[in-house]
């Protein structure tokens, strides 16, 4: 289900079938969906990420995330991340800074982003 109600903050939730998300302009596409939804959350499933997004160089991870913030959405990538993390130790701080704020969360899966939603509000 795209919407879900998570503590007192509504998710809008990615299907896991879809098209890759590839460009800034997919990042568009999902803060209207989000906003469509009354959601201030966006859920990716990793699975749903183009590979580029993993690889910091291309410039998309944070282009990507900064359009969310941005609009002041917070943005939650759900999923194993782990084979990009063990292969890029820039990657591997990017998610540790990410998961240390509020904004950008990279989860394991829709329970534990149902407790760091708990906990933020």
């Amino acid at each position: 289900m795209p919407n879900e109600q998570r503590s007192d903050i509504r998710v809008f939730t990615l299907p896991v079938e879809g098209e890759p998300i590839s460009t800034e302009d997919d990042a568009i596409d999902l803060i209207g969906s989000t906003w469509s939804h009354e959601a201030k959350t966006a859920a990716v499933p990793v699975e749903r990420l183009d590979p580029a997004f993993f690889d910091l160089s291309t410039g998309l991870a944070g282009a990507f995330t900064q359009k969310l913030v941005n609009y002041r959405l917070r943005l939650a990538i759900v999923g194993d991340v782990s084979e990009h993390t063990e292969a890029s130790r820039a990657l591997r701080d990017y998610v540790w800074e990410s998961n240390r704020g509020d904004q950008v969360w990279f989860v394991r899966d829709a329970a534990e982003l149902s407790q760091r939603l708990d906990a933020a509000s």
